[in-house]
């Protein structure tokens, strides 16, 4: 996966798929993906800088192999086996002739079923796993406590700290008190002992009848993320490589779900699993280096500091740290020039490098084979000029940028994954690319910290603590702050979320972490830009229940906007039932949680969203239907008990119907608020209802969709 860089020379990354073939040379490193149509695995071998021939292993056979003694901590073949059979429940092209096992079924394990460990896991755990320390100049976020406690103390609260960690009881937030998780071939037994998470993986293909499964107990690693969801990694065998595992924790259900669930790709997709060190330590960790050796074919990854920590921000510290400390007891005041060549102050840098700090990670970079990045890491520091290593990928200039452009060529379907038709981005994690195409940056001294501070905000979002509400736009919009003056222009109350600037401005259409992000390039509502892109338009995400016509016809009669020419479902049927029934998989997600956000049921009302989440609920696109899920039990208690969002339409019953018939057995009191006409919705004549939602639904944009967050 491409995730926030373009790397096409990064073998890691699965740019390029494994082909099948035949013949394999011995001693390279391993990678195995599903083959759909047999019970065969493929095991694809990527050599150092040139791809060598695969070939087709049975599992069992494989499973010999990986038990033979080895010289490495772990044997990839095996591990590497278990982990991708993971997958397998995610496929909707997988033949089964019988209902699949909950992809998340969770069961006590119980102690006599429980066989002799087969624990390949030799040496200190400390060795499997990425160390801090380096490189040169990185002293780490406790160098920086003694003198700075507040300001540690701010930091150390934030999501940014916990970004990726050592598993540990101290970091670990998911359930491994003997669960088991389960799919199609392998069981994984979790279990914590003391501080240490372990998981079992057993193949329950059984080379023989009656004979036991063959297991593998293997120590988690590192686990990333502590806001949303907890991705964790096992150990490889190529020196501390860190291997996805198969599922992924949510936080907010509190549950196991297969991590290829937790993303918008086409249903058929198979997904492989990442390696941390060259794919997620980009960004997730500072000043990384993940020393890849291709003479050895080992990694010996370190990094300043798991998680993103103060060096992220403020640049090696050691000439500071030690400057600082040698003076410690001498009474005078350090001027600021002196500070200035230790350490960087990004309040006090010229605004665009500034923003190119958060930038280095928040956006899509080109990655040039010049910048050597998988041995030595990145030569960026903050306070450089970003643009010189790893250009920022703009669709408008992208074939400027050396390299670039033939990438693109032979790829030309690729940007579609990241922004919108008119460039405008799509997907989280790149707020950088919206920023530099907003016309508030072109002035030169707006800045992620217009609206952002690491120290003086609240952990969820960073506003700064003087930058909520609309208190970021008057700072520049002076004028706006007058409250006759906000209603002339917005024609909403003043307190109302139709007058908060960035409602308007930053609607909800970046989709990322199974949910809507505002987008960060600043814009302005245009029915134009929705029919040339199919990016949802701001009003039209407040305003549920209302068509694109009237929406055009606002915009026309308040801000003087030409009305472009609609067809005619635009102009009778409300423009989020439209998209959620017909739109593509990224519109249809979007809509799905803009149906539970506060301000727009506050607009909208909600007696009418139950029978469009219902069909969302059997969406093929297992995000949409967890995203769906969340919404229709925020707004109502009609998702059905023993629902889950993990599996397939396919191998159950749907629940469209049932959620609609209870909709319909609801209270009596729902009666007197009819459901808008525009919104399809209708107690008095379900079956026209039906025949109208069905008729949308025939028009489903069904073209593959993978946002790549």
């Amino acid at each position: 996966a491409i995730l926030p860089t373009f790397d096409p020379h990064a073998r890691w990354t699965c740019a390029n798929p494994i082909r099948v073939h035949s013949g394999a040379p011995p001693n390279s490193f391993h990678l195995l993906a599903l083959k759909l149509h047999s019970t065969l695995l493929v095991e694809g071998h990527v050599e150092w800088g040139r791809k060598v021939e695969p070939r087709l292993l049975d599992p069992y056979e494989a499973r010999v192999q990986a038990a033979k003694p080895v010289r490495r901590l772990i044997s990839i073949r095996l591990l590497a086996l278990i982990v991708a059979s993971a997958w397998f429940i995610c496929l909707a092209g997988c033949s089964r002739e019988q209902p699949p096992i909950p992809a998340s079924s969770v069961s006590p394990l119980p102690g006599s079923q429980r066989l002799p460990a087969t624990n390949l896991m030799v040496g200190s755990h400390a060795a499997n796993v990425p160390r801090e320390g380096g490189p040169e100049g990185y002293v780490g976020s406790q160098s920086c406590r003694s003198c700075h406690e507040k300001q540690f103390t701010s930091w150390h609260r934030t999501y940014h700290r916990t970004m990726t960690q050592v598993a540990g009881s101290g970091t670990v937030q998911a359930d491994f008190h003997n669960v088991v998780l389960t799919n199609d071939t392998t069981r994984f037994s979790l279990r914590q002992t003391n501080d240490e998470y372990w998981v079992r993986m057993e193949h329950l293909r059984t080379p023989s009848p009656g004979s036991a499964p063959q297991g593998l107990d293997v120590r988690m690693g590192l686990v990333t993320g502590s806001h949303h969801m907890q991705v964790f990694w096992v150990p490889g065998d190529e020196g501390n490589s860190q291997i996805g595992f198969p599922f992924t924790w949510l936080i907010p259900e509190k549950r196991w779900v297969p991590r290829n669930s937790t993303f918008i790709r086409p249903p058929d997709t198979v997904h492989r699993s990442e390696v941390w060190n060259v794919v997620c330590s980009r960004c997730h960790s500072t000043g990384v280096e993940p020393r890849v050796d291709p003479a050895t074919r080992t990694v010996d990854t370190r990094a300043g500091e798991l998680g993103i920590s103060c060096e992220a921000c403020h640049g090696p510290g050691q000439r500071h740290t030690q400057a600082r400390l040698a003076e410690r007891d001498q009474a005078r005041v350090v001027d600021a020039r002196t500070l200035q060549s230790e350490i960087v102050h990004p309040e006090k840098i010229d605004p665009a490098r500034t923003s190119q700090i958060c930038g280095f990670c928040h956006s899509m970079k080109w990655i040039d084979r010049s910048e050597n990045w998988r041995q030595h890491g990145f030569t960026f520091r903050p306070g450089d000029n970003l643009e010189s290593t790893t250009p920022i990928i703009q669709p408008a200039t992208a074939t400027n940028v050396p390299g670039l452009g033939g990438f693109l060529s032979r790829n030309p379907d690729i940007l579609g994954d990241f922004f919108w038709s008119d460039g405008m981005m799509r997907v989280s994690g790149r707020e950088y690319n919206g920023l530099l195409e907003s016309p508030c940056y072109k002035g030169k001294q707006f800045s992620c910290l217009s609206c952002h501070s690491m120290h003086k905000s609240e952990p969820d979002d960073l506003l700064a603590a003087n930058r909520t509400g609309n208190t970021a736009c008057t700072q520049c919009h002076e004028r706006y702050s007058k409250p006759e003056v906000l209603t002339a222009h917005t024609h909403h109350k003043a307190a109302s979320s139709g007058s908060e600037c960035y409602n308007c401005h930053m609607p909800h259409t970046t989709y990322g972490v199974l949910k809507a992000i505002r987008s960060h390039q600043i814009s302005s509502p245009r029915v134009s830009d929705e029919l040339a892109t199919g990016r949802p338009n701001a009003c039209n995400l407040c305003h549920l229940d209302k068509t694109l016509k009237w929406t055009a016809d606002h915009l026309a009669e308040r801000y003087h906007h030409s009305k472009p020419a609609l067809p005619e479902s635009n102009s009778d049927v409300s423009d989020a039932v439209r998209l959620a029934l017909s739109g593509d998989a990224g519109q249809r997600a979007l809509i799905a949680w803009h149906l539970s956000w506060p301000p727009a049921l506050q607009a909208s009302g909600t007696n009418w969203i139950a029978p469009v989440l219902a069909h969302l609920l059997d969406d093929s696109y297992a995000a949409i239907r967890c995203v769906a899920e969340r919404s229709l039990r925020s707004t109502s208690n009609l998702v059905p008990a023993g629902y889950d969002y993990t599996l397939t339409p396919q191998s159950r019953p749907s629940v469209q119907p049932t959620i609609t018939q209870a909709w319909l057995e609801s209270s009596l009191d729902a009666f007197f608020l009819m459901p808008p006409p525009s919104t399809l919705v209708s107690r008095n004549d379900p079956a026209a209802m039906r025949k109208a939602m069905d008729e949308l639904l025939r028009k489903r944009n069904n073209r593959p969709v993978r946002l790549r967050e």
